[in-house]
């Protein structure tokens, strides 16, 4: 199944005046009514243009009124597990990445439980280009040789990961820092393909014990994709591939991957043919009419595995779109494409 219509509501719509009958208009009433008297000693004296004032939306109501809306969604996610990979152009942005945080942190505010997986893609490349490396890919998959996974390991583990734990802590929560080598969290092998690509590995086993503790805490993940396979060599793990697995392995009700785009395309040449849902069937069949191709085949494979594993559903949204977290998790509407079993 493949449905390409948005659905009705969204966040996004907290800009529109929503005033709805209810005690606002009952206190306003009331105050109308009592108007026509005059009191003394202490009386409340309402003129006619404080009374118009409140029956008028306000920001605040406005907002009062979203998080109303969104009341559902929380109750459905509230003490679930949501899995996300963040990575790209929200990676990028300060203040992209300021907006990610804030929103992860208040998922974790209200009751879900996220895990953030991460990569670090163009930070990567701003070292390789200082130790004198040109950054290749294949069929979306990093080429790692040697000096690469140095890099790769010391800007994922030592860097970016400890700054996106800080970041949490300033937004108010707090987040526990780890790679697939902690706690034997992730075991790698070699790819298929590693004759071509180098140290990049597959995940050949997820290990979840030491991630149980951390969520049950209230505290958040943060993890790198570098991982190690039995004798301790160290492997580059495509960040939308771990998170799958690591979805499926602590029984997630939801996988988000954050990208550069805006979703799964019906037609890869017009951006306006976002396809809003499809099924594992659907999705499987547009990369068997080359619908889907480059890039976003991964990110495909690893929706459709992790679901095959038991995760509900897994949306692929675009990282560029503020708040497009909480637009995917509390709003039918979303903000990229979802995909079902």
């Amino acid at each position: 199944m493949l449905l390409t219509k948005p659905h009705p509501s969204s966040l996004a719509s907290a800009s529109t005046p929503l005033p709805k009958p209810g005690p606002t208009a009952n206190r306003v009433a009331a105050l109308n009514s009592s108007n026509s008297s005059t009191r003394r000693g202490g009386s409340l004296r309402v003129s006619a243009a404080s009374v118009a004032a409140a029956a008028q939306p306000t920001p605040a109501l406005s907002r009062v009124d979203v998080l109303s809306e969104a009341l559902p969604f929380i109750q459905r996610f509230k003490g679930k597990t949501v899995v996300v990979k963040y990575g790209g152009a929200a990676m990028k942005s300060p203040e992209l990445q300021a907006s990610v945080i804030r929103d992860l942190v208040l998922l974790s505010c209200v009751g879900l439980r996220p895990v953030l997986v991460h990569g670090g893609g163009p930070e990567i490349n701003s070292w390789l280009a200082r130790v004198g490396v040109e950054p290749q890919f294949r069929n979306g998959l990093r080429v790692t040789d040697a000096v690469t996974m140095e890099v790769v390991e010391m800007v994922l583990v030592g860097k970016v990961n400890k700054q996106l734990v800080s970041l949490i802590s300033l937004a108010g929560a707090t987040a526990v820092g780890l790679c697939g080598k902690d706690a034997r969290l992730l075991t790698a092998r070699p790819s298929r393909d590693a004759a071509s690509l180098g140290f990049v590995g597959e995940v050949t086993r997820v290990d979840p014990a030491v991630l149980h503790p951390i969520i049950g805490a209230g505290h958040i993940p943060v993890i790198a994709t570098v991982a190690a396979d039995e004798t301790g060599q160290a492997y580059n793990i495509n960040a939308d591939t771990a998170a799958g697995e690591i979805a499926a392995a602590v029984g997630a009700e939801k996988l988000l991957l954050l990208t550069d785009v805006s979703g799964i395309l019906a037609d890869r040449d017009d951006p306006g043919s976002l396809v809003k849902e499809v099924d594992v069937a659907g999705v499987q069949r547009m990369v068997a009419e080359g619908k889907v191709g480059g890039g976003m085949i991964p990110k495909v494979e690893c929706c459709v595995r992790a679901i095959a594993q038991g995760v509900r559903t897994a949306s692929i949204i675009d990282g560029r779109v503020p708040h497009s977290l909480l637009l995917e998790i509390l709003t039918d509407e979303g903000t990229g494409t979802m995909i079902t079993g």
